[in-house]
């Protein structure tokens, strides 16, 4: 009477599981939410079944079952557990993509399905086939620790690509430069490294350990703009106030840099040779730094030559007089 009382609601739910199943790999990859919709639907369908009919997922009574039963029973509650695990992590997808950051939170989407996928194989060997969840553990940890230490490097890329990706210092499509100079646009972030698209159109790798323990300087925030400084020596005998107006109208003349904020014109300094002029704008991408230091060097060469600026030698050019010709005849001949 028992074996009849549950044959029916094994038998549906088996059903359930693997239509479910069928269903799910019909919708395709490309369509998170339907396929979250019909695991919800059918790890429901499955849920009330197993309540209507009495049967608890981790508790069943298995001392009165045999034959067909026993396997409908087993296959029953294996099929729960995979549909539960299925619908915990579609959620997590569906959230992803709600985020709009499918790619930087592939890391963190990845450690959350194997944790799942983990706690529901744990689950079915302990409550569906009486394994000892206890040895098991204690078993599978040792054997953690040796695989542990045989993969140091490995693992020890593994959690800064995670800690890299909880904190997000950068996320795909930024730009940033390391501490030795090193700079590019992330293009991928993955479990053990990060790749750089630098300007000379390389893709340099990263292991994650690496770049957790360099600095990091992001570009691309609080926005993509960035700073230029452009140095320029003017010969001292010409007047600062005209020098400064000069290069103002150069910069306000230039297409390819931002003008608000409005560059700036700093005169650095004087001495008796050269006027320190200092020219700070900003680029809208630093992908944009050389055409624009480009335009600002041609035009303030062409307002230079229009009024008359010339640009003074640079320090280390300096010429100094020598002795004349006729003293140093003197001194090599010394007294008679």
């Amino acid at each position: 009477m028992f074996n009849e009382q549950l044959s029916l609601p094994l038998v549906l739910i088996n059903l359930l599981g693997v239509a479910g199943i069928v269903v799910w790999h019909l919708q395709g990859r490309d369509r998170p939410t339907a396929r979250l919709v019909v695991q919800i639907l059918f790890f429901a369908s499955m849920t009330a079944v197993l309540v209507f009919a009495g049967i608890l997922p981790h508790r069943v009574d298995e001392t009165h079952l045999t034959g067909l039963i026993a396997f409908l029973s087993i296959s029953a509650r294996v099929l729960w557990w995979t549909h539960l695990a299925w619908t915990l992590i579609g959620f997590v997808r569906i959230y992803i993509v709600l985020e709009r950051r499918p790619r930087e939170a592939r890391l963190l989407q990845d450690l959350i399905v194997a944790v799942v996928y983990l706690g529901v194989a744990l689950s079915i060997l302990g409550f569906v086939f009486k394994a000892p969840i206890g040895t098991l553990v204690a078993t599978s940890g040792v054997v953690a620790i040796i695989f542990g230490l045989a993969l140091q490097n490995t693992l020890g890329d593994v959690f800064s690509g995670i800690a890299l990706t909880l904190g997000r210092p950068f996320v795909i499509g930024d730009w940033i430069v390391l501490g030795d100079g090193t700079e590019g646009r992330v293009i991928e972030n993955n479990w053990r490294s990060t790749f750089l698209l630098t300007g000379a159109h390389n893709v340099v790798v990263l292991p994650n350990s690496a770049l957790a323990k360099v600095g990091v300087t992001n570009l691309s925030r609080p926005d993509e703009t960035h700073q230029i400084t452009l140095l320029i020596r003017l010969a001292a005998s010409h007047s600062p106030q005209l020098v400064e107006e000069a290069m103002r109208t150069a910069l306000q003349r230039c297409t390819c840099i931002v003008q608000d904020p409005p560059p700036i014109v700093a005169l650095k300094g004087i001495d008796a040779v050269a006027i320190e002029t200092e020219l700070q704008f900003r680029v809208t991408s630093p992908a944009n730094r050389t055409p624009a230091r480009n335009e600002v060097i041609d035009l303030v060469h062409n307002h230079c030559r229009e009024r008359g600026l010339s640009l003074a030698m640079p320090p280390e050019s300096y010429l100094y007089a020598l002795p004349d010709a006729s003293d140093v005849k003197l001194r090599s001949s010394g007294p008679l």
